[in-house]
């Protein structure tokens, strides 16, 4: 399908005013629908999210990138929003990029988010993470610019260095991917406000904070980091923990009363399910096709 400049164009624009864009992340196209429908300018199609909703497994690098594409299209077609897509390291080296860029713009990207670490790659909040060498991410950088069609498909490039290198490694990687091209830079899991603080003033382009509900980076209102300079607000995993939480809890009353009924608090209501998968376009588009 053709892809909108007019969404990348909008989405580099608000994280250019760097007011701290606050952005949930979906693991699926009904997180999206949902992402929308409360009034979010942007989503963002989460590597973790979809491992672990998909597969049960955590953010170990399990996913491929016809699984990243597949649900890209699927969540392009639930909502009209800029979305931003996960794509890991980029499933390789350079050459691998190329294809990743050119097959998640045909998906319906508008963004994605490449990161430095060795594959196979572990979530930035997780122990044990490994970087690759600098200069092997700068081509990666080039390569992803390149294959890009559209100018307003944007280039993420984040780095995990601060959990293995320090800080000064990380801003230094972090200002080399903004020479290299990239549109965003993105340090992974800075422990305290004042390496928020250096992160936001100290590079060139839009920054993106990433808060880990339990996770290292502190959490403060989303106001706070824009006060800071902080072009987005990440909360890729909000809507599947609090998913888990609510499955968790309307299960638990089932299993424990053998009964479960339409309660606002534990279950969405019919007719809420049904609007968020649009059953009344469906029912028009029968009646207009009916013989």
């Amino acid at each position: 399908m053709s892809i909108s400049p007019s969404l990348g164009a909008l989405l580099r624009y608000a994280l250019n005013e760097r007011r701290g864009l606050l952005v949930p992340g979906a693991g699926n196209a009904l997180a999206a629908r949902v992402i929308e429908s409360l009034g979010f300018e942007a989503v963002y199609l989460s590597g973790a999210g979809l491992t672990n909703n998909y597969y049960a497994l955590p953010d170990l690098g399990f996913i491929s990138l016809s699984d990243i594409a597949q649900h890209t299209a699927a969540v392009r077609d639930a909502i009209t929003l800029p979305l931003i897509v996960d794509a890991d390291t980029g499933f390789g080296n350079a050459l691998n990029v190329r294809q990743t860029v050119r097959t998640l713009e045909r998906a319906g990207a508008n963004a994605i988010q490449l990161e430095d670490q060795v594959m196979p790659k572990k979530c930035g909040h997780f122990a044990g993470k490994a970087v690759i060498e600098q200069g092997e991410m700068l081509g990666k950088i080039k390569a992803a610019v390149d294959a890009r069609h559209s100018d307003d498909f944007l280039i993420i490039a984040r780095t995990d260095a601060r959990a293995i290198h320090g800080l000064d490694d990380a801003l230094a990687r972090a200002a080399a991917f903004a020479e290299a091209g990239a549109d965003v830079t993105f340090v992974e899991a800075p422990t305290d406000l004042d390496e928020l603080r250096r992160i936001a003033a100290d590079l060139p382009c839009p920054q993106i904070v990433n808060v880990v509900i339990g996770g290292k980076t502190p959490s403060v209102p989303s106001a706070k980091f824009a006060e800071m300079g902080f072009g987005m607000v990440l909360y890729a995993n909000a809507a599947l923990q609090g998913a888990v939480r609510g499955m968790t809890n309307a299960l638990a009353e089932l299993r424990g009363k053998g009964e479960l009924l339409e309660e606002p608090t534990l279950v969405a209501t019919f007719e809420e399910r049904q609007r968020l998968v649009q059953k009344s376009l469906f029912d028009q588009l029968e009646g207009r096709y009916a013989a």
